[in-house]
């Protein structure tokens, strides 16, 4: 019997192609954009880490409270002090750091690869499984023994350990092309002794870490840490902490151990005191999503709005089908049909449209997800792990079948419950309309209120990224080119070897035609390179607790000319500044504020701690505008500026060209001008700096795209039930109609009626939603710049937009009822 319902149901679904089309489209595009963002929740926030047990992996970090610091890596020292001090909670803790260097291929060209610093029971904690060879020992970590002083009390140089190392899979095969031969040699790194290699790991492992954390997610090379733990620098933060919990422990316990570890660091080590040393413990894929869990929530908030708003519309599709069978139903129970019989032709057809709905809105979330991984920014956690597998299949498929009861039930409950007085009286088929006129007229207000929220967000994300592009990033990207420098030639071992070396860059690229100024920097604006240091006043020495912290910029002369950072008071470096032994520094103006409130900062003196153990005394000698370090939509900390002589020289690795046209044309000439130089330098992340700043704005850009399309659909969905809704009304109201225009009304009388309901039944939505907009400010305050959750030109905006979608899609039906014949309306019925 099933079987001959669902063919019957087919039958008519086929009948009425506009209808079932409709209706097959509007589930495509709600399941397939829940599809799409699930698909995204799912690989960010749910799916587990590719690691061993991964829900006992802990993170550790470093904050500083009193200087506003957080999420530091560790010191030697530090990271075996939190080791010992939590044993009794973790099976073991392991550390990591990462970076950049460049070696040569095979053949001798120079080629840039990330490096992996671990100690040897790294891939043991995590579970990273080796592929060839073997994994690091104990003895791989063991220190390199000291220099013994001999009788003029030079240190005499020992024999050293080897290095070793690890190699990614995917290096191995690009440098060895796989050969297992390669295990047991020596690498061939210029000016130093190349690690051996012990072995390979298996394909595709990677390090999880927030992108704020500088951390190279896939290393080329993995080298053995040698820890010194007898002088270890508790003034040298490099190390982040991977620890495991041991069966049975809780993160809060392990907590409550590093809390120890850190007061008593405090109670020793008066700097730890001063700068309010705490530790933080975290699960790793907690820490991972940390940033970006609000946006994600948010677009699947949003989206599963839109998919309610599907339903509506649905629903509304079948009551007006389930209204023109009333008769149908009425004389069903009049033969003595039971309740299922009288609602499962509904309810199948209900689950005919969600199926078929479901699977083209697969198709088109398989589409969506092959755009998400184009348009989200590159700080997304887990970008390649975005697909379709069988979570988001159930889910799919869960969405579905949740539709279907959605905008089923109400079709289904109202077809049983028919009224035999129907079949004698011998409706017809508009007055069977009236019967549900009050549930389609309550589905519509829904989707209002539900829409009204989609387009509040979306309003208050575009008024967010409208302030984002407006604010100063603190330089002039237009015509400036940006890219870094590596290699050896930058590694020379006297530091007036590396400043000619500087000089010589800077000149030749200089005498590119086109070219009217160039610097170098390290780091650059924009690239979430900075890292704090302590500054204080002069009496900070007598009174440690004064020390704050500041981002450090290290540049050459000419660095704020090229990249038109204004000068507020001063001067800027010159070349006798850039010389060793010279102390003058450049702060920007909100350093200036707080150091010197009220007062010119020129010619006073600050203490910083950069290239000694201790603070030593500089002087300001200029102070400029603030540059946005990190992000645009944060102003950040405050800036100080040395020269790169006054760090020794060789420091810098991010240059700036300014030029009199288009930058990205000068990109052939800036490599052919380096290779001249040295063939072994190598440029790499060459871009405009407007590219900088476009990127920076990735993340809000992202959501606001995905947000205003949701709303755009969800509005538009709107739109077509409440025309729907009045159009259903009008053939319902024909003989009033009818009667009205027969008594003298106007056909503006008409119109005005008609789009007043259209309109009535958009206030109470809107009234609805705006009580939900208030609550969605505050889910997504997170994601806004500059703009309040409760901005009332978004509100009022958004109202009034509104309210012309309603009066259109109901003007549209209103028109065609101002122009019946009343003798012909009043005949049809």
């Amino acid at each position: 019997m099933m079987s001959k319902d669902v063919v019957i149901a087919g039958r008519i679904l086929l009948k009425r192609p506009a209808y079932t089309l409709t209706a097959v489209l509007t589930v495509a595009l709600g399941v397939g954009a829940s599809t799409a963002i699930f698909s995204v929740t799912n690989a960010v926030l749910l799916r587990p880490l590719p690691y061993k047990d991964p829900k006992q992996l802990v993170i550790a970090g470093m904050d500083l409270r009193k200087r506003n610091v957080h999420d530091l890596p560790f010191s030697n020292a530090d990271f075996i002090d939190l080791r010992e001090g939590t044993k009794a909670f973790f099976s073991d803790m392991a550390g990591v750091f990462t970076g950049r260097m460049v070696v040569p291929r095979e053949d001798g060209t120079p080629e840039q690869v990330s490096y992996g610093v671990v100690t040897t029971n790294f891939f043991d904690v995590v579970g990273g499984k080796i592929r060839l060879g073997r994994d690091f020992t104990a003895q791989d970590g063991v220190p390199q023994p000291k220099a013994p002083v001999n009788d003029a009390g030079a240190a005499a140089a020992p024999g050293r350990l080897p290095t070793i190392a690890i190699l990614s899979y995917e290096y191995f095969r690009r440098r060895y092309g796989g050969n297992s031969a390669a295990i047991g040699r020596n690498m061939t790194i210029p000016g130093q002794p190349g690690p051996l290699i012990a072995g390979v790991l298996a394909p595709g492992f990677r390090l999880y870490f927030p992108p704020d954390a500088d951390v190279e997610p896939a290393p080329d090379i993995w080298i053995a840490n040698r820890l010194d733990y007898d002088s270890a620098n508790r003034k040298e933060f490099s190390i982040r902490p991977v620890a495991r919990l041991k069966e049975g422990a809780s993160l809060q316990s392990a907590q409550g151990a590093a809390d120890g570890v850190a007061a008593q660091a405090r109670q020793n080590f008066s700097i730890d005191q001063t700068a309010g040393y705490y530790i933080s413990m975290e699960p790793m894929q907690k820490h991972l999503v940390a940033q970006v869990r609000p946006a994600v929530l948010a677009l699947m908030g949003s989206v599963i709005f839109l998919l309610l708003i599907a339903c509506a519309n649905v629903a509304n599709l079948l009551l007006v089908g389930a209204s023109l069978r009333q008769q149908e139903f009425s004389v069903r129970a009049a033969m003595g049909a039971n309740r299922w019989r009288l609602i499962s032709p509904i309810l199948i057809e209900a689950a005919l449209l969600s199926a078929v709905g479901t699977v083209a809105g697969l198709g088109l979330a398989w589409a969506g997800i092959a755009e998400l991984r184009v348009l989200a920014p590159a700080n997304l956690p887990r970008l390649d792990d975005i697909r379709i597998d069988s979570v988001v299949l159930v889910y799919s498929a869960l969405a579905g079948l949740v539709s279907a009861t959605i905008f089923g039930i109400m079709p289904a409950w109202r077809a049983s419950q028919p009224s035999l007085m129907n079949v004698l009286r011998g409706i017809s088929r508009t007055s069977g309309l009236a019967s549900g006129a009050f549930l389609r007229s309550f589905v519509v207000m829904v989707e209002v209120a539900l829409s009204f929220v989609l387009l509040i967000g979306s309003g208050l994300m575009f008024r967010s990224f409208l302030k984002l592009q407006s604010i100063n990033p603190g330089f002039d990207p237009h015509n400036l080119m940006t890219f870094q420098l590596q290699g050896a030639g930058l590694d020379k071992p006297a530091p007036e070897q590396r400043a000619a070396f500087v000089r010589l860059i800077a000149e030749r690229l200089r005498s590119i035609p086109g070219a009217e100024s160039v610097t170098a920097s390290f780091p650059f604006p924009l690239t979430g390179e900075f890292s704090p240091i302590r500054w204080g006043p002069e009496d900070a020495g007598r009174d440690p607790n004064r020390f704050q912290a500041t981002d450090f910029q290290i540049v050459l002369p000419g660095y704020f000319e090229t990249m038109r950072t204004p000068l507020l008071a001063g001067r800027t470096f010159t070349d006798e500044d850039n010389l060793p032994g010279r102390s003058g520094v450049i702060i920007d103006q909100d350093l200036a504020g707080k150091a010197f409130p009220g007062q010119s900062a020129i010619g006073k003196h600050i203490l910083v701690r950069v290239r000694t153990p201790e603070a030593e005394r500089v002087e300001i000698i200029g102070v400029v505008g603030h540059q946005r370090v990190t992000s645009l939509a944060v102003a950040g900390r405050e800036q100080i500026y040395f020269t790169d002589a006054f760090v020794g020289s060789g420091r810098i690795q991010s240059w700036a060209m300014r030029t009199g046209s288009n930058a990205a044309s000068y990109e052939n000439q800036v490599r052919a001008t380096i290779k001249a130089i040295d063939p072994q330098l190598l440029v790499t992340k060459m871009e405009t700096a407007e590219s900088v700043v476009h990127e920076a704005q990735a993340g809000q850009r992202f959501s606001l795209l995905l947000i205003a399309t949701f709303a755009i659909i969800a509005a538009s969905l709107t739109g077509v039930g409440l025309y729907g809704v009045i159009s259903t009304s009008v053939r319902q109201r024909t003989s009033e109609i009818g009667v009205r225009m027969a008594m003298g009304a106007e056909r503006s009388d008409i119109l005005r009626l008609i789009v007043l309901q259209g309109l009535r039944l958009s206030a109470v939505g809107i009234a609805i939603g705006l009580i939900g907009s208030i609550f969605l400010g505050r889910v997504i305050s997170a994601l806004l710049v500059g703009v309040k959750p409760t901005d009332a030109t978004t509100f009022v905006a958004m109202t009034v937009g509104f309210l012309a979608i309603s009066a259109l899609a109901s003007w549209l039906p209103a028109r065609r009822a101002s122009i019946l014949d009343p003798a012909r309306a009043l005949r049809e019925q």
